[in-house]
């Protein structure tokens, strides 16, 4: 056995196809090596197992195996090579070796040589011919020819005769490669000597053994017939298209003969042997040519008749008929897929191969040219790879979330007229790749909560989609890490990682945090993971959770704090405002001021918005001294809080019928009788040193601005000044502080409108329980002497009034207290506590009448964060002031000025001699230093 195997390269899709050759002999047992396709291919066995291979070829019969394991081909089915290709040569069989993962195509062709294993053969046993006898030398006789489906040396190779007195034969070679045998006579005939001559016709092909078959032939010697039959053509020519109906004439054949009569008359026959063409075609007596059967141009595209013309004397001629068959488009394309993917990612480079398709079209021409196409706009394309093979590829990118799935169909039509196609449909899956980050409904989000929440109430929920699939298209959510006020974002609220719903973690408080924002992340499960960022803003509302605070006035436990209001007061005079704060927003902050209870509710009013309290009408005497108001002060929320505070007012024109009225407290349920007794007592003595240094005061600087030289070194006992704030004469621990706020002043009392400035003062009258009766006078940062509309004009004391450190005095003569500008001299002798009660008492009803002229004074409490109120009428000190210990009083009159300070410093100055020896003089105090002097006592 000889076999060949012929490598060719070849460069298409990328890929190297080889193409390989075998040859083997035809019927060779089953499972006979035909030859090592891996070896021959240059192939890995692995790679013949990974890839699948297998042999795909357009026959229904597979005679050739793949063995994968071993990676050769062997015989599945003996081959007849006769059965197979008739006379076709050379005879092979094509297929493809095709594998997967990449796909690749490698075409095989296994060429069946043939062997001698058919002998020749006549279609008859036996021939007769009748021969006239006068016959002419050289006369031929056609024999049938013998066939033998072998091919080349295998073949037919030669005929004999036997014998060959008579006859020899002739054997002429045609254009198909047949050869045409005639009987030639060479000797005469001669009935009368043997009428009948038996001879034997062998026919003998090439091979090895050489194989024979024979035919016998009879000849009936006839009385002469000098003429044969001669055809008009000695080749005629003819077509026919293929598929015509049984009966068509294919063409008309003549042949004439010259004798006449019997020997005249010409019959025709079809002198082929071939079983196929004796089925196809008939020729009668007319000589017409008929078709017999269907005429297939795919099987045979040319017929060669061979036809002869019989006399009735046994003479014949021949002649020989071309039929060429005309191809006709009835055959669709078959289109076979040698291999297709099921499915391929969505990030598959372009060209990336899909599919191998053979398609195949047996017509000829025009009628077997196919082209092929698809049939929808998809991003995939088909490409004539090679003769017959096209390949499906990707045309641009894919993209899953767009289409998950194609139905790709392949249509392919021939160029017939009309035109044939076929279509196929291949199914691809696209694959998800995870090219897509999660999205969020909103590109940010904003949710309110009401503080007070629950901790882990849900707040609201973010919403982010992915486009991609399944595990791609699975959303995390995550709380970015971040800080609000310096606190981490966690401690605030938390995200449900499969859900988005956020959650918070502990209960806001609006007043502490009003909004805060954070970011969230969605992050898919792919890998790996895309992600996106959204902005989520935090906003707190409000909820009415504070009540209002009330600022002024000042609650304290045991403290009573009265507003004076002079008898005087008309319609809508402002008697005090109730200042109050609420902590929360909105609605919830606004407060609206009632009046819930009252000594008088007919006399006072609150403002509804504003928290003024004024009176409602005229102030008369028959009023009680001792008002006591309680104002609320609510909120607009809901439910509304609210704040109770008690507002005391004094109707009084004077200080002494203010303290009268609040030393009858002592008749109050809620003070007990020891408490109210110190009360009072504190309350006398305050208002007899305050009386008594004020009076004190304005005589000394009456005189002094009489008689600022000549008194230089007098004795007279002066007073001390004390500068406009808190004193504390009894040692008992006065406030120290004094607020500033910037307040409301009228220029009169009977009008609403106000002036608003800073240094401010008002009369305060405080009864405290706890203190010892201390009477304390609140003013503003500047003495009301040193304003420029004040009725006194304060002017620098003289420089001879001061005491010594040792010298200054205390309350009840005592030495002691808050350094301030002083006489040089010491008490002579200290006065009685029934001269100071005299003094303090004569000085109060004088005070009392001075302050009918004044404003509203104020009694208020003496806490440290007292404010400063505006007076409003400064009284005259100068005007009737009762110096203790004489019956003079201080006036206003220039002319009796100098009479009554001279008439005081003889009643109420000690002898001359009991005088201490006087510091020296220092200098003036101004406006300016007393101004420096005060502020330095404030701080």
């Amino acid at each position: 056995m000889k076999r060949q195997v012929l490598l060719i390269s070849v460069l298409c899709l990328g890929s190297v196809f080889g193409q390989v050759s075998y040859s083997v002999p035809e019927e060779m047992p089953k499972g006979s090596l035909v030859g090592n396709i891996a070896q021959d291919l240059g192939l890995d066995l692995r790679r013949l197992k990974s890839g699948k291979a297998r042999i795909y070829t357009t026959d229904r019969t597979q005679f050739i195996e793949l063995s994968r394991e071993r990676g050769v081909l062997f015989m599945k089915e003996k081959i007849d090579r006769e059965a197979l290709c008739r006379q076709t040569t050379p005879c092979a069989l094509h297929f493809q070796i095709t594998l997967e993962s990449p796909l690749e195509l490698f075409p095989v062709t296994v060429e069946v040589t043939d062997i001698n294993d058919n002998a020749p053969a006549f279609q008859k046993e036996e021939r007769v011919f009748e021969i006239s006898e006068s016959a002419a030398i050289g006369s031929k006789f056609m024999l049938e020819k013998a066939i033998d489906p072998d091919i080349g040396r295998n073949g037919l190779q030669r005929y004999t005769l036997k014998p060959s007195d008579n006859f020899n034969l002739q054997a002429h070679a045609r254009s198909d490669g047949s050869k045409k045998v005639e009987m030639v006579l060479q000797k005469p005939l001669d009935r009368e000597k043997q009428e009948h001559l038996s001879l034997v016709l062998t026919a003998e092909d090439g091979g090895e053994p050489q194989m024979t078959g024979t035919m016998r032939i009879r000849v009936t010697v006839l009385d002469a017939n000098d003429n044969t039959p001669v055809f008009s053509k000695t080749v005629y020519k003819a077509t026919i298209t293929e598929n015509s109906a049984k009966g068509t004439l294919v063409t008309k054949v003549t042949a004439n003969d010259a004798d006449s009569g019997a020997n005249a008359k010409v019959t025709y026959v079809i002198g082929n042997s071939m079983e196929t063409v004796s089925e196809l075609f008939y020729i009668n007596n007319d000589g017409d040519v008929l078709l017999a059967g269907a005429v297939d141009y795919e099987k045979e595209k040319m017929f060669t008749l061979d036809i002869e013309a019989i006399d009735q004397g046994g003479l014949s001629g021949s002649s020989k008929i071309i039929i060429d068959v005309i191809d006709v488009n009835d055959n669709n394309p078959s289109i076979n897929v040698i291999s297709a993917s099921g499915s391929i990612p969505e990030d598959s480079a372009l060209k990336t191969v899909i599919a191998l398709i053979s398609v195949n079209d047996p017509d000829s021409d025009n009628n077997g040219k196919v082209t092929c196409v698809l049939n929808d706009i998809i991003p995939f394309e088909i490409k004539a790879t090679s003769n017959n093979f096209y390949s499906l590829v990707t045309d641009s990118k894919l993209d899953r979330e767009r289409a998950s799935e194609y139905n790709i169909t392949v249509s392919c039509s021939d160029e017939g007229v009309p035109s044939l196609s076929s279509s196929v449909t291949l199914t691809l899956q696209i694959s998800d790749v995870n090219d897509n980050a999660p999205v969020f409904e909103r590109s940010s989000y904003e949710a309110y909560i009401v503080e007070n929440n629950t901790p882990g109430l849900s707040i609201f929920t973010v919403k982010a989609t992915d486009a991609d699939w399944n595990q791609n298209a699975r959303v995390s959510y995550i709380l970015e890490d971040s800080s609000v006020n310096g606190v981490p974002v966690s401690s605030y609220v938390s995200v449900s990682a499969d859900s988005g719903v956020i959650h918070a973690v502990r209960s806001f408080d609006y007043e502490q945090i009003k909004d805060f924002q954070f970011h969230v992340k969605a992050q898919d499960g792919g890998s790996p993971p895309l992600s996106s960022n959204v902005s989520v803003k935090i906003l707190i509302q409000d909820q009415n959770d504070n009540p209002p605070q009330v600022l002024y006035p000042v609650q304290t436990g045991g403290s009573v704090v009265a507003e004076m209001v002079p008898r005087s007061a008309e319609v809508g005079y402002l008697v005090t405002k109730v200042v109050a704060v609420d902590v929360d927003s909105g609605q919830n902050a606004w407060l609206s001021y009632k009046l819930q209870k009252a000594t008088d509710r007919a006399l006072f009013e609150v403002g509804l918005q504003n928290g003024e309290i004024r009176t409602i009408r005229q102030v008369t005497d028959k009023d009680a001294v001792k008002q006591r108001l309680a104002v609320i002060v609510e909120d607009n929320g809901q439910p509304s809080r609210s704040a109770t505070v008690i507002v005391n007012v004094a109707v009084a024109d004077s200080f002494p019928e203010v303290l009268s009225e609040f030393t009858d407290s002592t008749h109050d349920k809620e003070y007990n009788d020891n408490l109210t007794f110190y009360l009072v007592l504190a309350l006398a003595v305050v208002s007899f040193l305050f009386i008594t240094c004020l009076v004190v005061i304005i005589s000394v600087k009456i005189y002094r601005w009489r008689q600022s030289r000549i008194l230089y070194h007098s004795s007279l006992p002066v007073i001390p000044y004390y500068p406009p704030r808190y004193s504390d004469t009894l040692g008992t621990g006065t406030l120290q502080h004094v607020y500033n706020y910037e307040v409301c002043r009228t220029t009169d009392s009977r009008k609403s409108d106000c002036k608003f400035g800073r240094a401010a003062s008002q009369n305060v009258l405080v009864m405290d329980p706890s203190s010892t009766g201390t009477m304390q006078r609140m003013q503003g940062e500047k003495s009301i002497l040193d304003e420029p509309d004040s009725p006194l004009e304060q002017k620098p004391p003289n420089n001879d009034w001061r005491f010594t450190q040792g010298q200054r005095p205390g309350p009840s003569g005592a030495t002691g207290g808050p350094e301030v500008a002083m006489g040089t001299g010491p008490w002579p002798q200290p006065p009685t506590e029934a001269e100071q009660l005299q003094a303090l008492m004569a000085a109060a009803n004088e005070v009392s009448e001075a302050t009918a002229t004044l404003g509203p004074g104020t009694m208020g409490l003496s806490t440290r964060y007292s404010p400063q109120f505006t007076l409003q009428h400064v009284p005259d000190y100068r005007q009737n002031v009762y110096i203790p210990g004489s019956t003079a009083t201080l006036t206003s009159n220039p002319q009796q000025q100098q009479a009554t300070a001279q008439q005081a410093t003889q009643q109420a100055l000690p002898p001359p001699q009991a005088a201490a020896q006087a510091e020296p003089p220092k200098a003036a105090q101004t406006p300016a230093s007393k101004k420096k002097s005060t502020k330095k006592e404030k701080k």
